[in-house]
């Protein structure tokens, strides 16, 4: 199988991220082990969803470690030209959701070690396929806790993100929060004798839009990021139950996304100092009013130095070195952070196609990274 015939297997499995990926990752156990090729799974708590990890040539040493998730976003609601989970052929692209993000590059990483099989490697080609980054790189990290103990980790590691094939050297750092607002209840004609949750959520809202505001005229700045400095930002708000009810509940999710030189429990520490502020006093023997803040999920970002050996790795193998810096997250932060094990970022397709309906990537692209692996398969040998 090539890597297109790959791809279409890849895009039929429908694996977004609240559902199981056990079938595509039975498929590429499959894969690998109809040729020779020994795989190892990982499975999390509730047995529907595992990592796969495995490697070919010497054991003795680290090699080039290529990494990807298999999970997707939803389609539901989108308005799509086909079926999001039917590949499709049309005007020198593929399209199905994941296409971009990122079976593109599962698909030319399977067909690699099918083509690395056949040489003898001084050093070994491994991949690392992964479930649930889509919704804060959370699978991965069985497998980078079991890397820890490892005698040889990989020497270099490259996430496949859609980068168009571009060296990606950092991301931002994210950190997910939710704000459990608690008032008091009452009747909507007398207001006075509640506490407004809803009310609370958007005191503490107001303050976040301020700390905002401070961070983009004061705060640090990376010209290599297209929103060169640390964004808070709030995505929902939940609350209330009828409009007769003063509300004593509301939610508010919101994220930062912080500069490798911000330090993110910093930013957390100002924001629960928000939250206690925007509490309210005890009412008539009523536990006090107020907003709980809790981290729900954290990921480190990722800064490679440009004059690393991992940058000039891929530089030869894509022969340019043209490195950017990606405001979309991914578990290279953690494989560089947690194992110490030189990062980049650089994948077939555009980030601008993914999430979005008749998600796609190029034929050229696909056949540009097929070139890019087999060099790394040249220089493994």
């Amino acid at each position: 199988m090539n890597t297109v015939q790959i791809l279409e297997r890849l895009i039929g499995f429908p694996t977004v991220s609240r559902d199981s990926n056990l079938d595509l990752i039975g498929f590429v156990q499959d894969f690998l082990g109809s040729r020779g090729i020994e795989s190892r799974l990982y499975r999390d708590a509730g047995g529907t969803k595992a990592n796969l990890y495995a490697s070919i040539g010497p054991r003795d040493r680290g090699g080039v470690l290529l990494s990807g998730h298999t999970d997707v976003v939803p389609a539901d609601g989108q308005r799509w030209s086909s079926d999001p989970f039917t590949m499709t052929a049309r005007g020198g692209a593929y399209y199905g959701r994941g296409a971009a993000d990122m079976k593109g590059f599962l698909a030319a990483a399977l067909s690699a070690m099918d083509r690395a099989r056949r040489r003898e490697l001084s050093m070994p080609l491994e991949i690392a396929f992964s479930y649930d980054e889509e919704v804060g790189c959370l699978g991965v990290r069985s497998l980078i806790a079991d890397m820890a103990s490892w005698t040889h980790r990989p020497r270099f590691c490259i996430v496949g993100e859609p980068t168009l094939l571009r060296i990606a050297t950092g991301h931002k750092g994210k950190t997910a929060l939710r704000a459990s607002c608690h008032g008091l209840a009452a009747h909507s004609a007398y207001p006075n004798r509640g506490v407004n949750a809803i009310y609370l959520a958007a005191d503490f809202i107001t303050r976040v839009r301020a700390r905002q505001r401070d961070i983009e005229m004061h705060g640090r700045r990376d010209p290599g990021f297209e929103v060169p400095y640390t964004t808070l930002h709030v995505g929902t708000i939940r609350g209330g139950t009828a409009l007769n009810i003063v509300p004593d509940r509301c939610d508010v999710e919101l994220e930062v996304r912080n500069l490798a030189s911000d330090d993110p429990r910093r930013i957390v520490d100002g924001l629960r100092e928000d939250a206690q502020a925007c509490g309210a006093p005890p009412e008539r023997g009523q536990a006090a009013a107020g907003i709980e803040l809790a981290v729900t999920n954290e990921y480190p970002g990722l800064d490679t130095a440009e004059d690393s050996d991992v940058v000039s790795l891929v530089a030869s193998l894509v022969g340019h070195r043209e490195c950017v810096k990606v405001g979309f997250g991914s578990e290279g932060g953690l494989f560089a952070g947690e194992l110490g094990i030189p990062t980049v970022v650089c994948g077939p397709g555009s980030i601008n196609d993914a999430h979005k309906p008749d998600e796609h990537v190029t034929a050229e692209q696909l056949v540009a990274c097929d070139a890019m692996l087999d060099a790394l398969i040249e220089r493994l040998a």
